[in-house]
């Protein structure tokens, strides 16, 4: 299981820096919030998914999977804020 696991954590890691990189190369906020949305958000649920294989216990796989649902409920709320405050922003 720990090849799994070891699988699960390095795509993870690949998603999580390329959100980073598109942040980085994009030139529109709005372009910059679909890739810090979109990569570390599937990112977060493989290394979640990979650390929850690894470890094997139930209790770190409660946490685990806690963490990656409030991630799912802060993201998109997250986003979409700023979104708006960049749309509106007048300057």
């Amino acid at each position: 299981m720990s090849v799994v696991g070891g699988i699960l954590l390095m795509t993870g890691a690949l998603f999580v820096l390329i959100g980073a990189v598109g942040i980085v190369r994009f030139d529109t906020p709005t372009e910059r919030l679909h890739a810090a949305a979109k990569g570390p958000t599937l990112g977060l649920m493989l290394v979640g998914a990979g650390a929850a294989v690894t470890i094997g216990s139930a209790a770190a796989t409660v946490g685990i999977v806690a963490v990656i649902v409030l991630q799912l409920l802060a993201g998109p709320i997250g986003t979409h804020m700023i979104g708006r405050a960049v749309e509106h922003d007048p300057g």
